[in-house]
This record gives structure tokens, sequence and C-alpha cells, in this order.
């Protein structure tokens, strides 16, 4: 079975269509009923995962700086905020405050995008009987190797590479193991 498929466009700004109030007119709704969104995206497999009792997929595709972390993001609190999870645990917080350690390790600059990421992700998200966020597992898969010994002209290493050189001057980093 393939469901709907939703063409996004990154914005490159904030805009008001993420917010907690857009996540609640999304949900319950019919796919077809509301205007394309992640949100909608997310409400049909939410929806489908409560009805069949199956797994769900959302396949979120596109070139580099499209925007798919992002949109993985809103889809991860679209999942916490109408489960319940939001306000009842911490389960979202500690799944979105792993991102900028994942981005950091995994992101790079590259002539298209300053924060691109350049690995895929697979998040499985675990919820209980009522349907709330217990947790996740992120795996990355296709790393660029190659980039940590060359990068193409105005491009760069992965971030953390920059950020363990900012931080070798600091007490703690004796404490990771690694030489200057």
């Amino acid at each position: 079975f393939q469901g709907i498929v939703l063409v996004a466009i990154n914005p490159y700004e904030h805009l008001p269509i993420y917010e907690e109030d857009v996540i609640y007119a999304y949900s319950g709704q019919n796919v077809g009923d509301m205007d394309p969104h992640i949100f909608a995206v997310a409400e049909e497999a939410y929806k489908q995962m409560a009805r069949e009792e199956k797994n769900q997929s959302i396949i979120v595709s596109g070139e580099s700086g499209a925007g798919k972390t992002v949109s993985a993001k809103y889809a991860m609190r679209f999942f916490a905020t109408v489960g319940g999870s939001a306000s009842e645990t911490n389960i979202e917080a500690k799944v979105l405050a792993s991102i900028p350690i994942m981005e950091a390790i995994g992101n790079a600059k590259t002539t298209r995008n300053d924060n691109s990421s350049r690995f895929g992700k697979y998040i499985q998200i675990g919820f209980d009987k009522r349907y709330h966020i217990i947790g996740a597992n992120m795996r990355t898969y296709l790393l660029e190797k190659s980039r940590a010994v060359f990068q193409a002209e105005d491009e760069r290493n992965y971030h953390i590479f920059y950020q363990l050189c900012a931080a070798a001057s600091l007490p703690e980093f004796k404490d990771l193991g690694l030489s200057k």
C-alpha cells in the first residue's frame, strides 16, 4: 500500500505554520480535508497505526537543504502532542534533544547548505497501547566517510571536528582521550 505524497519546499525562514495550534487543527482530520502539510501526513500515519494496529512509515526525501531533518522533527512533535506525550513525559524532549548531537556528528558545510546532513537517518518511534511515545531509536546510514579526509573547495568537514578543535584547550578535553 502506498499512501499520500507531500511535496514541500523549504522557505529558509520560520513560518507560523508549525505551531501547536496548527497541530491541533490537523489532529483528527482526514488527509484531503485540510491543506497539504507534514502534519496531515503525520496524522494519517497516526490514525492508520491506531486503526489497523500496524507499523507505519513516513519517508522524507529530498535534496540537500530541502528541510528533511526539520520535517522529521515536526512529525515527531505532532506525534508527541496528539498522543499526549508532550505534556505527560519528557520522551519527545529527549528525542528532539538528540538531534543537535546527531547534526554535529553528521552535518557539514556544503556549497549548497551551511548545515547539510551528510547521512540518512532511520528513526523508529515506539508507542504504547495508548499511542503515546515511549521511546525512539535513531540509526544512520550512507555516511560520507571520504569527507573526513577530503572536502571539495568551499566545503568543510563534519561540524564535530571543528567543535573538538575549538574545545582542545578546555580542561574537559583531556578526558576524551584525544590527542592534539
